[in-house]
């Protein structure tokens, strides 16, 4: 799905979360300058089109320029922990620079992206979730998101990245997976559990290098290395901890991830243009491996209960922690090879150890139909499941605490139902209806106000509007 150079640079600008909006609709992005504008407002690309002349001024020398407005309403109509509606949105800023244009230095692209979020996360406040139903909900501030530098070599097929990145951006991304509204179709659950800070992933970035090649159109192999901890060290709200995203540290540890691609009737890069014969598809395997100390999830330093009123408290450490991915990506029906309608499917699952994860195994799947409807080409109606199981030492502990607190629920498993559609009102306004359902949130996680019974099953309704400047 990753492409180095003009692709880089318009991901850089929009998150794996909603990385699909630009996919399958909003237009081709701010960073879309190639083709000349159209100067009809419900044509253009952008709202603001080239702005007087000014983003082809820039173009021209190598600057491209990226601003985006999300905003979104969700209401929980059942279930949780309270019940009503919650406002929240996200500004997306980026600036670009090809440095082959600015400089002449052939290859080499400078990102630097910075994120403004408001409103209230309605899956902390009334859900408890371990699925977020929204993958733009954050804590409010305004913060530096990613800045780092790409250097292309071997004739391009081979490229490093060397900065302040979010490794949602390029590894674990799944392309149908993109249109959904909950955040586990974008970075999932597990290691938005399992990692420390949730790992390097929207809102938050942490330094590091990452190497992709691409010695055939069909192959492509990805690995990186990045501090540990995107928050870095102390306790609280970790994205209080990095409120501005300018903890550039390297004192965490160190998280190593890779990932291989294979790419089913992959277009020639010779020929990108040319109509492909095949359905197209792209399909994954990948593994993390972070190096700083875990704490058991059910067992103390003596081996008793963190549960038993004799424990001391201080659960056992492990030292490092790990997982495995697979996922698919592929189109199963098209029309023809040039018609808008398209069926695709998607499918991931990724595992971890179950002593030092409250999320041990995670399965996600859905199915997205482009063009729904005649004269709707890129309209985007999709089905999607999401899976969160509790780590086993998790559900253990939660055994134990109802031996010594009766009728504490015990855990197993968090599902989530997802059902959206999205409507391309012009190439850079797009809105989305969405419908959620999710079955024991935080896998029987208990009720705050009474802990003999956990949180209800909970129905969520929203609509999202996403706005390319």
């Amino acid at each position: 799905m990753k492409k180095p150079c003009k692709r880089a640079l318009m991901l850089a600008a929009t998150p794996v979360r909603l990385g699909a909006l630009i996919a399958l609709g909003v237009a081709h992005s701010a960073f879309a300058q190639s083709a000349p504008a159209s100067t009809s407002l419900w044509d253009r690309a952008t709202l603001f089109g080239d702005m007087g002349g000014v983003r082809p001024w820039l173009d021209n020398h190598g600057v491209t320029f990226g601003l985006q407005e999300t905003s979104e309403y969700l209401n929980n109509l059942s279930g949780g922990v309270h019940r009503g509606g919650a406002y929240d949105g996200l500004t997306e800023m980026s600036v670009g620079v090809d440095t082959q244009k600015a400089f002449g230095l052939p290859g080499g692209i400078f990102n630097v992206s910075a994120l403004q979020i408001h409103g209230t996360s309605i899956t902390q406040r009334n859900l408890q979730a371990l699925q977020a139903v929204s993958g733009v909900e954050a804590e409010a501030g305004t913060r530096l998101w990613e800045l780092w530098y790409q250097q292309s070599f071997a004739n391009g097929k081979a490229d490093i990245k060397i900065g302040q990145q979010s490794v949602d951006q390029e590894f674990m991304v799944s392309e149908y997976a993109g249109a959904f509204m909950n955040a586990t179709f974008g970075w999932p659950v597990l290691p938005s559990m399992d990692m420390p800070a949730g790992g390097p992933a929207y809102p938050l970035s942490s330094l590091g290098a990452r190497l992709r090649l691409t010695p055939t159109n069909a192959w492509t192999v990805l690995a990186g290395v990045f501090d540990g901890s995107p928050a870095g060290s102390g306790s609280g709200d970790v994205q209080r901890l990095n409120a501005h995203g300018t903890n550039f540290n390297l004192h965490d540890g160190a998280l190593f991830i890779g990932e291989v691609q294979y790419a089913l009737n992959a277009p020639d890069s010779n020929a990108p243009d040319a109509k492909q014969s095949g359905l197209p598809g792209t399909y994954k395997l990948g593994f993390w491996y972070n190096t700083q100390h875990f704490a058991d999830q059910r067992y103390d330093s003596n081996g008793l209960s963190l549960a038993d009123p004799a424990s001391t408290g201080v659960a056992q450490s492990h030292r490092g922690d790990y997982g495995f991915y697979a996922g698919a990506d592929q189109m199963i029906w098209r029309p023809s090879a040039d018609s808008p309608q398209a069926l695709g499917v998607f499918a991931r699952v990724m595992g971890a150890p179950g002593d030092r994860n409250l999320v041990d195994l995670a399965v996600n799947a859905g199915v997205t139909l482009k063009a729904p409807f005649k004269g709707r080409d890129n309209d985007v109606a999709g089905l999607a499941v999401g899976y969160a199981k509790i780590g086993s030492h998790a559900q253990g502990f939660a055994s134990d605490t109802a031996t010594f607190t009766p009728g504490y629920p015990a855990r197993s498993a968090e599902t989530v139902l997802e059902a959206t559609y999205q409507v391309q009102i012009a190439p850079w306004w797009q809105v989305q209806a969405d419908f959620q359902y999710v079955f024991r949130p935080g896998g029987g996680v208990p009720d705050p106000q009474n802990s003999a019974r956990r949180v209800g099953d909970e129905a969520v309704v929203g609509v999202r509007t996403v706005v390319a400047f």
